[in-house]
């Protein structure tokens, strides 16, 4: 179980992705955070990451691993799809 709040974990969680902005827009592709809800970060990827054969790579072993890294190691990543942003409610 994380021991902050979800509203603990934002800005700390906002400081660990932008380490990782630079790396993704190398390559084209980007992220959003959409929101945290009991230690789940839900964010969308962009860019050249949508639709990208390594992107379940990227978002486990690099977005979520720095997370796990730099926050918490029971962080979850979840990549919302764009259009399907209400999903993130089935996770009240």
């Amino acid at each position: 179980m994380i021991p902050f709040s979800d509203e603990e974990l934002l800005p700390v969680v906002e400081k660990s992705l932008e380490k990782i902005k630079p790396m993704l827009a190398l390559d084209g592709g980007g992220l959003t955070l959409l929101a945290i809800k009991s230690g789940r970060v839900f964010v969308q990827l962009q860019g050249a990451c949508i639709g990208c054969a390594s992107s379940d790579q990227t978002l486990k072993h690099g977005i979520q691993r720095q997370l796990r890294i730099d926050i918490h190691p029971e962080i979850e990543v979840i990549n919302i799809a764009q259009g399907m942003e209400d999903t993130i409610k089935k996770f009240d």
